[in-house]
């Protein structure tokens, strides 16, 4: 039976001095990393964790957030990785929500702890762990700090807990203004990470970037990806996530040899021209997941590494970090070139099926749905959310066998490939035609002309019914207008799919994640003079 704590805790025991973990000018070896969880996981139990409880995180990326996601685990608790940077009505409702009582906080935090605490209710129920450098919140004395930690024993614990059961709940988005918390248990983490070590040949020799934050899913992998093969996981600062230069200088200094982000991390990247030609000569594998990396964004960084694979995943946090990879075989001849999403990961299946369940043909654009392992067995206490995402598959003997409605469109081609094509609700109608945005945003991109842009739809009083509208930064203001745009779509689309709307940025709004953040955007071209599309 193997836990995700157990790749450490492994991998002390027959490399007790190899690295484990860099930030910064800190180094952690795989002994020291399982030693200080081992006493963390202790001063948890002691101070009254128990099986199945769960446990925040409030606390930037660092070593420490690191040894706390191993503690938890070891304590056969659940961790709730939390975005230090939300604010505090945010983070109530997500503590609410898992009926957590233990905060482990450190780094920035203070102001937050203190918004959290002002109010009685949730200082009488709650209590924190104080894994800082510095002193804790005066306002929210902890109920232990890392000299009590250091106190307690680092002798291994022997836990209880079962492959099946919950290692983590990940909150995302949710519709009605609450998120949602995704359930993933040990068994779903555990059979992605054995498939992607196995496929990207993972050795001990590697050295990982750490880049997501903690409350992304893509960490999962960076961080238990590294621990099973036992290599090396670089933690990259979050203050260099928007200084592409830096982030560059960071692969080369650190020889890192896999490189793993959401795109838009690339994309800045290429758009500012840091890569040089034949530079990063470690690195082995650049992998992206969570968005559509603008192919001649891709093209950019595949003629400049040629010693580098580049490879394409892609899935929903309910179903794992990622259910389907697409491994580049040349670099792309043409800018529009669609990259597929590829082919389902070991143990998942992806569906194109139609409103009935049923298999669309081949090429016809269908609805994406995940059948497989890593589907997580739904939101935290929240049945009716669960039964509305997670169906029966169709046909099936059992409540077990169930596929998750991503809200993705795609087609699968007679090459077996499934390709993205974008949001269901990125979809809109316009003068009587259905418009892909994103097939807009494909246009764009291929111009050469912008670092980055979105495209939303909202509603509209005029016949066209919902206006597009466009946001975006140029690469230089001085020649890239509205005009010039509208006419260069003009010749690679039809008039109903070109923008009626524009607006320039010096950066485009992002979540905590990284991605194009569209809901600001559509917010303010509907302050602009029209209403916000449902």
């Amino acid at each position: 039976m193997t836990l995700l704590q157990h790749r450490v805790t492994d991998q002390a025991g027959r490399r007790p001095d190899a690295g484990a973990l860099v930030f910064k000018d800190r180094r952690l070896t795989y002994a020291a990393l399982d030693q200080e969880s081992n006493r963390l996981a202790r001063t948890l139990q002691a101070a009254g964790v128990a099986r199945g409880d769960r446990v925040c995180l409030l606390c930037p990326k660092s070593p420490a957030a690191i040894i706390a996601i191993l503690a938890v685990l070891k304590a056969d608790a659940i961790y709730v990785p939390l975005d230090p940077a939300s604010p505090a009505p945010r983070l109530e409702k997500m503590i609410a929500a898992c009926d957590d009582r233990w905060i482990l906080a450190g780094g920035g935090v203070a102001s937050t702890l203190d918004a959290l605490f002002a109010v009685p209710a949730f200082a009488a129920t709650h209590a924190v762990g104080w894994l800082g450098d510095g002193a804790p919140p005066a306002r929210v004395p902890p109920s232990f700090t890392w000299d009590d930690v250091a106190r307690a024993s680092s002798d291994l614990l022997s836990g209880t807990n079962r492959p099946g059961d919950p290692a983590h709940i990940l909150f995302t988005s949710g519709s009605t203004g609450t998120p949602k918390g995704v359930v993933i248990t040990h068994d779903n983490v555990r059979h992605f990470i054995e498939w992607a070590v196995g496929y990207f040949g993972t050795a001990a020799t590697d050295r990982i970037s750490g880049h997501p934050p903690l409350h992304f899913d893509l960490s999962t992998f960076d961080i238990f990806g590294t621990f099973a093969a036992g290599a090396e996981l670089h933690l990259v600062p979050p203050e260099l996530s928007l200084l592409p230069h830096k982030v560059a200088e960071l692969i080369r200094v650190a020889e890192l040899t896999q490189w793993f982000s959401v795109p838009s991390v690339l994309n800045y990247m290429a758009k500012f021209a840091v890569v040089r030609s034949g530079d990063f000569p470690s690195l082995r594998r650049v992998l992206w997941c969570g968005e559509v990396l603008p192919t001649p964004s891709l093209i950019y960084w595949m003629r400049r590494l040629p010693h580098v694979t580049f490879t394409n995943l892609y899935g929903p946090t309910e179903a794992t970090i990622a259910s389907s990879y697409y491994t580049l075989p040349a670099c792309p001849a043409s800018e529009d070139e669609v990259i597929p999403i590829g082919r389902a990961c070991a143990g998942e299946e992806l569906l194109v099926l139609d409103d009935a369940l049923r298999p669309v043909p081949l090429g016809e654009v269908g609805d994406l749905y995940i059948r497989g392992a890593g589907l997580s067995p739904g939101y935290w206490r929240d049945a009716d959310k669960t039964r509305g995402a997670f169906l029966p598959y169709p046909g099936s003997a059992g409540p077990a066998d169930r596929i998750y409605r991503t809200g993705d469109l795609a087609t699968l081609g007679t090459d077996g490939l499934i390709r993205y094509l974008g949001r269901a609700d990125f979809q809109v109608k316009t003068r009587g035609y259905r418009v892909e945005l994103g097939e807009i945003e494909a246009a764009l991109h291929a111009l050469g002309t912008l670092r980055e842009c979105a495209v939303v739809g909202v509603q509209s009083r005029d016949f066209d019914g919902t206006a597009i509208c466009c946001a975006y930064v140029p690469a230089d203001p001085a020649t890239v207008t509205p005009a010039t745009l509208r006419a260069a779509l003009a010749a690679v689309l039809p008039p109903y799919m070109v923008p009626s709307r524009w607006r320039m940025f010096d950066a485009l709004p992002t979540t905590s994640n990284g991605k194009i953040d569209r809901r600001p955007l559509q917010e303010l071209f509907a302050a602009e003079g029209v209403e916000a599309a449902v």
